[in-house]
């Protein structure tokens, strides 16, 4: 563990096991925050990552919540301006705010005539051939001069992206789409082509269909704003794109003293966005782009201080921060899937952290109980710990082996689905972005759910297989992609001893050089699995 984090993992470790007196083993386990780490800059291989267009049957993407302003559109601009919409399955409304009556639906490129504005600027009346359409938000579009606008073609109504184009390199992209589960692990592709490239093609053949890694901030644009260095990124995408496999990139990595603005993420929201827009523009999947990357995580469990510039978690804050990231990836790859944060599951509440639970309701109650314009997908993380994976949470809370609290279990998802039905968001899915069991029999933090819980290979193996295998049950049509922790890091192996690393208990390789493979069980049960419901066989089964 990087000493920077040690403290802090001390204090919650001390805060946590004061909340749990009385658990298993006496003293009783500490619930560890999260079961990874934040990426620590340049220079250095980015820890776990984790890991477009909206999946059929969920909501078109629409504008935040903005309080009615009541105010009368202006008088009518030159009929030379013109509206282009920026944007793919944008709602157009009977009043300048998320409260008006939705009467149609556009699409990139389409042209409207700019009738009016409301007072703030930031919704646009558009209308047609002379006859008045609705009100647009001013983010989802560009106001232009020119000819007058008519009719540009087909009715004025939602279509169903493929998310498919042909990229400049040949053939086409994986469409920007997500099944009912979907299957994806964590990876770290970053700093070396022939890591990346022998990494991919194990994802590839273990079945995956999806890579989450990290395309840490201060590594693409640290050099100062608007000096982006590609290289890596570029690559990363270049060859997840060749094998077909799917791209959930996390955005994160706050700035530091010596990286323009210091301080809260908030203090930064205007120039991340900025690098969000970018990013997503230079990999937006289109014929033109340099490659595709189909999804975006925005940032990584701020319900945890250390997670969010050190400062007390506060929802109202990231959803914030979390609105303007959205808007802005829109801007650049319309299509694209974002992500909410996923949340540690910890039993803290203070300045240090928050439980899961509240944070996602402290989310919805700053959203105004409408995530739109927010988030396509609500990003959760969901460790197993010491429970099997069918494990119900109420068992974890009232039973000392399993830790005493609901989030100890990988269930724990069910309660934030709950969150989202409790305030009416049944139609957006959840995405799994971390999840796994750790066999650690080192690290104190985390032993008492690995092996000292009797979490063994074998056993880690199995259960990440049933937690697929119960996701498929029960859980759909609402869950999207699970990304699991992980593929392995090599960077675990300079210090010669990979096992004070806690995230290497997680992994289902162990880390090896290229010409070496350490397979673990883990590997090998879910590539038997992923392939054999395609109707094919695992080329690296022993039987």
């Amino acid at each position: 563990m990087p000493k920077k984090f040690a403290f802090v993992f001390v204090m919650l470790g001390a805060l946590l096991t004061l909340a749990l007196a009385g658990g298993c083993g006496g003293s009783g386990p500490e619930p560890t925050p999260t079961p990874t780490k934040t990426p620590i800059g340049a220079g250095s291989q980015p820890t776990n990552t984790v890991a477009s267009a909206v999946v059929a049957g969920t909501p078109t993407a629409q504008p935040a919540t903005v309080a009615p302003t009541n105010a009368q559109p202006t008088a009518p601009t030159k009929s030379e301006s013109i509206v282009v919409v920026n944007a793919d399955q944008v709602n157009v409304r009977s009043e300048p705010n998320t409260s008006g009556t939705i009467v149609a639906t556009v699409n990139t490129g389409q042209k409207y005539t700019l009738i009016g504005r409301n007072q703030d600027n930031t919704w646009l009346q558009v209308g047609e051939n002379g006859k008045e359409i609705g009100w647009i938000f001013g983010e989802f579009a560009t106001v232009q001069t020119g000819a007058p606008a008519t009719t540009t073609g087909g009715s004025i109504t939602a279509t169903q992206q493929t998310g498919q184009a042909a990229p400049t390199n040949g053939g086409t992209y994986a469409p920007i789409s997500m099944s009912s589960p979907d299957y994806g692990t964590q990876a770290f592709l970053w700093w070396d082509p022939a890591v990346t490239q022998r990494d991919l093609d194990l994802i590839k053949d273990a079945g995956f269909t999806w890579v989450k890694q990290a395309f840490a901030w201060e590594t693409i644009e640290g050099a100062g704003k608007g000096q982006f260095d590609w290289s890596k990124a570029d690559i990363t995408v270049k060859e997840a794109n060749q094998r077909n496999i799917k791209i959930l990139a996390r955005l994160s990595s706050d700035p530091t003293a010596n990286f323009w603005a210091a301080g809260s993420p908030t203090q930064n929201a205007d120039n991340f966005a900025n690098f969000a827009s970018a990013l997503a523009s230079r990999y937006n999947c289109t014929a033109q782009a340099v490659g595709c990357i189909q999804a975006f995580q925005v940032w990584n469990e701020p319900n945890l201080a250390r997670e969010w510039g050190g400062n007390q978690p506060n929802p109202a804050q990231y959803v914030e921060f979390l609105h303007k990231a959205y808007a802005a990836i829109k801007r650049g790859s319309p299509q694209a899937i974002v992500i909410s944060a996923g949340m540690a599951p910890t039993g803290d509440n203070s300045p240090q952290a928050m439980p899961d639970d509240v944070f996602y309701e402290g989310m919805y109650q700053a959203m105004n109980n409408n995530s739109t314009g927010y988030f396509d997908m609500l990003g959760v993380h969901g460790a197993g710990f010491a429970a099997p994976p069918e494990l119900d949470p109420a068992e974890a809370a009232a039973n000392r082996k399993y830790g005493s609290y609901r989030f100890f279990c990988f269930r724990h998802v069910e309660d934030i689905r709950a969150i989202m039905v409790k305030h009416g968001d049944t139609n957006k899915q959840i995405v799994l972005l971390e999840f796994g069991w750790t066999t650690d029999s080192v690290n104190a933090a985390y032993k008492w759910h690995g092996a000292d819980a009797g979490i063994t290979d074998a056993v880690q193996a199995d259960y990440l297989k049933r937690a697929y295998v119960y996701a498929k049950a029960n859980w759909q049509p609402w869950i999207g992609l699970m990304s699991l922790l992980t593929m392995p890091n090599l960077a675990w192996m300079d210090s010669g001893k990979p096992e004070q690393e806690e995230q290497y208990w997680w992994a289902i390789m162990r880390p090896s050089r290229i010409s070496k493979l350490k397979f673990r069980n883990a590997y090998i049960e879910l590539c038997i699995y992923f392939n054999g419901l395609n109707g094919q066989k695992c080329k690296y089964d022993p039987n």
